[in-house]
């Protein structure tokens, strides 16, 4: 394939199949980080917290059992080959949780509203693009890299996994497998009878897509002859990359993150035409897309200091046991929890 298409071709197809199987989880699934933590908290519904537990119970599985077959070095991707900030995790994952909440969705959940045809969606996208732009390149770039900086890892990879193995003697890829078994198995108990096999079906899809992202850019990277980094999906920084791209194309190479999020909007696009048809929506109410693009911007600069979003690293990073992944993604949960109270209680006083 490589020969066929060339590796940047091959990276931004192995993007946008993933990205399709994402999107089409969150239009015909409902698989939203956003829907999780309001429908736990207030409707009385774990559901689709289950749900979100089954793609990760299956993306550990299927990580940690490649790496036992030799499919895999974990240590070569790009989560795992740098330590990251544990004030930008926790910071930045609170800004991005109450940024999620005050804009309606995630970066992912923005996507697949695009491609249902959501204008207000496109202007979160964008606004939160450009953030993550500014927070990564742009005028922000030096103060993050100055109070939160990324280094490469010591010796051995930033992971809970391997820091176990040191410890327990038991290797990594059996850790990981053991928690994947586990999550996934207690998913499927938990579940919802009526739900089950709709929830748990979309959820082993969203994890299948990001396990794909690491196995087949691991692929390129070992089989092709340019330097790619190893990565999965994550939807703000690629947001941003995607809109650069779109106005500088020229001399410019495509990237896995803009595979991604084309493939979510497309399978946003073919869940919205299966599920209940393809239709333009806009902002009724200018005090709403005020409050949701303030949301964009907080989710880009939130997503950027914790490295990664609520599936950059509330899946990707936390499928390959990273040190700070649970730290983010607690605190995007609580940063969430935050902005839907806040929320709630002005349409009370109200």
């Amino acid at each position: 394939m490589l020969e066929l298409i060339g590796e940047s071709g091959a990276v931004l197809l192995i993007g946008a199949v993933g990205g399709l199987m994402l999107g089409l989880a969150a239009r015909l699934g409902r698989f939203c980080t956003l829907g999780m933590i309001e429908d736990a908290h207030y409707g009385q519904d774990r559901g689709r917290l289950w749900m979100w537990l089954t793609a990760l119970g299956t993306a550990l599985m299927v990580n940690f059992g490649a790496a036992a077959l030799g499919l895999i070095d974990l240590s070569a991707t790009l989560l795992l080959s740098n330590t990251y900030s544990i004030p930008g995790a926790i910071l930045g994952g609170l800004l991005f949780g109450y940024g999620m909440a005050q804009a309606g969705n995630c970066g992912y959940g923005v996507l697949a509203r695009v491609g249902g045809g959501d204008f207000r969606a496109l202007v979160i996208a964008i606004v939160m693009g450009v953030s993550a732009s500014a927070a990564v390149f742009g005028i922000l770039g030096g103060f993050r890299t100055a109070f939160f900086p990324i280094v490469p890892a010591a010796p051995e990879p930033s992971s809970l996994a391997h820091a176990a193995e040191r410890i327990t003697g038991l290797s990594h890829s059996t850790i990981g497998l053991a928690l994947g078994a586990l999550a996934l198995g207690l998913s499927i108990r938990l579940q919802t009878s009526g739900q089950r096999l709709r929830r748990v079906g979309w959820g082993i899809v969203a994890g299948l897509a990001i396990s794909s992202g690491f196995l087949g850019t691991y692929w390129v990277a070992t089989e092709g002859f340019d330097v790619w980094p190893v990565v999965s999906h994550s939807f703000t920084a690629p947001i941003g990359e995607t809109i650069h791209y779109a106005m500088f194309s020229s001399g410019l190479v495509p990237k896995f993150g803009i595979g991604s999020v084309l493939g979510v909007v497309l399978g946003g696009a073919i869940g919205s035409l299966i599920q209940d048809g393809f239709r333009w929506e806009a902002c009724e109410d200018p005090r709403e897309l005020r409050r949701q693009i303030a949301g964009g911007v907080a989710m880009g600069l939130g997503a950027v200091l914790a490295a990664g979003c609520s599936v950059g690293q509330g899946l990707s990073a936390l499928s390959l046991l990273s040190i700070t992944a649970p730290i983010v993604a607690a605190s995007i949960w609580i940063g969430a929890w935050i902005g839907l109270r806040h929320l709630i209680v002005g349409l009370e006083a109200a």
